[in-house]
């Protein structure tokens, strides 16, 4: 059960008219009206593409229980199962006392090279980890490969939930030499003790690819399996050019947008 929906929301200064966002909400609706799915399904669905075309940016106050009902014809039981569709998926979240409110997106720029939190830092939100694993071994054959190691050369490989403001968005394992932090504590930036040593990347190389999140990923992030989410692995370097980290992420897919600037070559 969705509570503290007629509420009220956030000040008018921080969201658009409840009457323009029912506006939007009920022109989404009869795209997918007529059809067998059950009717919180079809709100739902038209609330999800709104959230995910960026017309109902994070942030913004949803309307009440009863504003939604009285615009769509609908029950409040069906608006109920509809909000409920939508928390679980992560795309609202509720505030006690304060309504429903579409979950914040986080434009992460693809040409910077900043760790989760510094990143958290400059955009004003307190960030911290969860610890799942923090431990020193030898390199495995890629790790060998992909930082130019010995086989007996050893690895720091710290495997965290990454947090903001108490919201788990990914889960994050790095694997860097030794070498990169000996004699630094890590306390939440892994950078900042790899900058103690002298051995701070300058760059990196990113690949992406979307994904369904498994059982694990699911519950360290707090989402339903099968949710979507960013699968990132990346390979930073010194100002040499030699390898000195891999970082293997898996992001919410609700809660970032990767953005890229792009340039024509002429």
């Amino acid at each position: 059960m969705v509570e503290h929906l007629d509420a009220e929301l956030t000040p008018p200064a921080e969201q658009a008219p409840a009457s323009a966002l029912l506006v939007r909400i009920t022109e989404a609706l009869q795209k997918h009206t007529g059809g067998e799915e059950p009717l919180y399904i079809q709100l739902a669905t038209a609330m999800r593409e709104l959230i995910e075309r960026g017309e109902l940016r994070g942030g913004t106050g949803l309307p009440s229980e009863r504003d939604l009902a009285k615009a769509t014809g609908f029950s409040r039981v069906t608006i109920r199962h509809a909000i409920e569709d939508l928390f679980r998926d992560g795309l609202i979240s509720k505030r006690h006392g304060a309504g429903t409110f579409v979950s914040p997106q986080i434009d992460q720029p693809l040409s910077v090279l900043l760790g989760f939190t510094a990143d958290m830092k400059r955009r004003g939100a307190n960030a911290r980890s969860i610890v799942i694993d923090n431990s020193v071994g030898l390199p495995d054959p890629d790790e060998i490969l992909k930082l130019g190691l010995s086989p007996s050369d050893k690895v720091l490989r710290l495997t965290r939930v990454r947090l903001s403001e108490d919201d788990p968005l990914a889960l994050e394992h790095a694997v860097v030499p030794l070498y990169a932090v000996a004699g630094q504590e890590i306390r939440e930036s892994l950078y900042e003790a790899m900058r103690g040593t002298g051995h701070m990347p300058v760059r990196a190389l990113q690949r992406l690819h979307a994904a369904l999140a498994d059982a694990r990923e699911a519950k360290l992030l707090d989402i339903v399996v099968g949710s979507p989410v960013l699968h990132i692995e990346r390979r930073s370097f010194l100002a040499n050019g030699r390898p000195i980290e891999i970082t293997k992420s898996a992001y919410r897919g609700d809660r970032y947008d990767f953005v890229a600037e792009l340039t024509i070559e002429e």
